[in-house]
């Protein structure tokens, strides 16, 4: 099993003059529907269909993770549309959407998640070691650090779609 190993940030706002200024370099934008299919303590079961916005290409993804903060198991392969369409279909649950943007920050990858449904804009950073991750300086542009908040995290976001 794979461990994702990522730091979040509440964006305040969306880093148009940092895109201008050629300081984060837009590698791609897609469109992100995740739909939740099972959701038990430190564990979740999700699929998503993403669409990328350059292209219109589509991808369907099944993902398993487990844990809490900073560094979590992650397995994720590709599933066919028909297969992400009876899963959603058969949960009849509100997929969680945002916009998302892949951007380099020096040598840095970051994903901005611009989320449809709520007010929310957040700033996501992987990286190689947990040691990396606890000695990266972040810049005030990211805003207040929220990896082990779990009110807004994406299963806690869209428990919450599914209550309105």
């Amino acid at each position: 099993m794979a461990l994702e190993i990522e730091r979040k940030f509440l964006l305040p706002a969306f880093p148009a003059a940092l895109i201008e200024e050629n300081v984060l370099k837009i590698e791609k934008e897609q469109l992100i529907e995740q739909t939740y299919l099972a959701l038990h303590e430190d564990q979740e079961l999700r699929v998503r269909k993403i669409v990328d916005l350059a292209s219109g290409r589509e991808e369907y993804t099944h993902t398993f993770k487990k844990g809490h903060g900073i560094a979590r198991e992650e397995v994720e392969y590709a599933i066919s549309e028909g297969l992400y369409e009876q899963m959603v279909a058969k949960h009849r649950a509100v997929p969680l959407i945002k916009k998302r943007t892949t951007a380099y920050w020096g040598d840095r990858v970051v994903e901005i998640d611009d989320y449809r449904q709520i007010d929310l804009l957040v700033l996501e950073a992987e990286f190689a070691s947990v040691a990396e991750a606890e000695n990266f300086e972040p810049p005030a542009w990211f805003g207040r650090e929220i990896s082990s908040d779990k009110q807004y995290s994406n299963k806690k976001v869209w428990a919450d779609l599914q209550s309105r």
